[in-house]
């Protein structure tokens, strides 16, 4: 019997959370991507809590350009803030996602923003 679309990125997901864990010095960077908006989070996974997040609802993320220019805003975005919060480290979480696209835009992003993973 075939898989669905999310039975599949489920699958994929959990096997990519078996070994990538966020913990205070390097943090895991989480992204969520909807049909119309991308969200990403710095998470350590030890204490529970988001460091620092960032997504293309946000006031300060321009809304021009395709969908894969929004998504390089929000990761440079996210950057910013780990950087300001003293985070320069982090591992990528694609969450199921093929690095490709939006999320591959979105890590880029992120790297010219200060991050390193």
């Amino acid at each position: 019997m075939a898989l669905t679309k999310t039975q599949r990125r489920t699958r994929i997901r959990n096997r990519i959370r078996k070994k990538v864990s966020g913990t205070g010095q390097v943090p895991r960077l989480s992204v969520f991507r909807s049909n119309k908006e991308i969200y990403a989070q710095l998470i350590d996974d030890v204490s529970g809590k988001t460091l620092a997040s960032a997504s293309s609802m946000d006031k300060e993320i321009k809304k021009e350009g395709n969908k894969s220019e929004i998504a390089k805003a929000v990761g440079l975005e996210l950057g910013k803030k780990a950087v300001e919060a003293g985070h320069e480290v982090c591992a990528f979480d694609r969450s199921g996602y093929l690095y490709h696209g939006r999320v591959k835009a979105l890590a880029d992003g992120a790297r010219e923003g200060g991050l390193k993973f």
